[in-house]
C-alpha cells in the first residue's frame, strides 16, 4: 500500500467510469437491508423445512460468528496487507483495502459494496455447504451475523467518538491505522490480536 500520506478528508477516485466508481460505494442501511432477511430467512427455512433442532442452530449461530471474528483476523493480516511486487497486485491492494488506510474517514467505503459482497458470500456459502450441509443454513447466518458486528464496529470506529466501555478496540484500531499496521488486525474483537501477539502495547501509542 503506497500512498504519501494519510488523508482525513476527501474521497479517492478508484475508476475514471462513473458507474464503476459508484458501485465502489455503499451505506450501512444497504448492507443491513440485504443480510439481515437473509439472515432470518436462512434460520426460518434450515428449522422449517430442513429440521434443525433449535440448539443446534442456535449453537451453530454462535459459532459462525465466533468463526467470523478469526476470518477477519486472518484476511486483515494476510490478505488486506499482503506485500505486493507486480503494479496490478498492488493496484489489486490498494483498492481492497490501501484506499481505506488513505482516506480512513471516507464513510461510503467502510463496508464492502453490495455486487463484490454477495459474490464473496455466495462463494463463502457454498464452500461452508460442502462440509456442513444443511447446517450451514445455521453456521452461515451467524457468520453473516459477525460481518455485520464488524461492519457496523469499524463505521462507528471511523465516524464516533468510543463510548468509554469501547474505547480499546478504538485505540488498537486507530493505532493500526496511524502508527503500526502491523499490528491490530481485530476490528471486532482482539481475542486473535492477543492470540497471535498482535495487539499494540499501550507504550507504541
Amino acid at each position: 500500500m503506497e500512498f504519501d500520506k494519510i488523508k482525513n478528508k476527501g474521497q479517492a477516485r478508484l475508476f475514471k467510469n462513473d458507474f464503476l466508481e459508484m458501485m465502489t460505494k455503499t451505506h450501512p442501511a444497504v448492507v443491513y437491508t440485504m443480510y439481515f432477511p437473509l439472515i432470518i430467512f436462512m434460520l426460518w427455512f434450515g428449522s422449517t423445512r430442513k429440521g434443525i433442532a433449535s440448539v443446534a442452530e442456535a449453537g451453530l449461530f454462535v459459532f459462525g460468528a465466533l468463526f467470523w471474528t478469526f476470518f477477519e483476523y486472518i484476511m486483515h493480516r494476510f490478505l488486506f496487507h499482503i506485500i505486493a511486487e507486480s503494479p496490478r497486485a498492488r493496484r489489486f491492494v490498494y483498492t481492497m483495502h490501501g484506499v481505506h488506510h488513505e482516506y480512513p474517514r471516507d464513510r461510503d467505503r467502510l463496508f464492502m459494496p453490495p455486487v463484490p459482497s454477495i459474490i464473496l458470500a455466495s462463494l463463502i456459502f457454498y464452500l461452508m455447504y460442502l462440509p456442513l450441509g444443511w447446517y450451514a443454513l445455521s453456521f452461515f447466518p451467524g457468520f453473516l451475523f459477525g460481518y455485520i458486528l464488524y461492519g457496523s464496529m469499524h463505521y462507528a470506529i471511523h465516524a464516533f467518538s468510543p463510548p468509554r466501555f469501547m474505547k480499546a478496540l478504538w485505540r488498537n484500531h486507530h493505532l493500526h491505522h496511524y502508527k503500526h499496521p502491523d499490528k491490530g488486525f481485530g476490528v471486532s474483537s482482539v481475542l486473535w490480536d492477543v492470540v497471535f501477539g498482535t495487539v499494540p502495547k499501550k507504550d507504541e501509542a
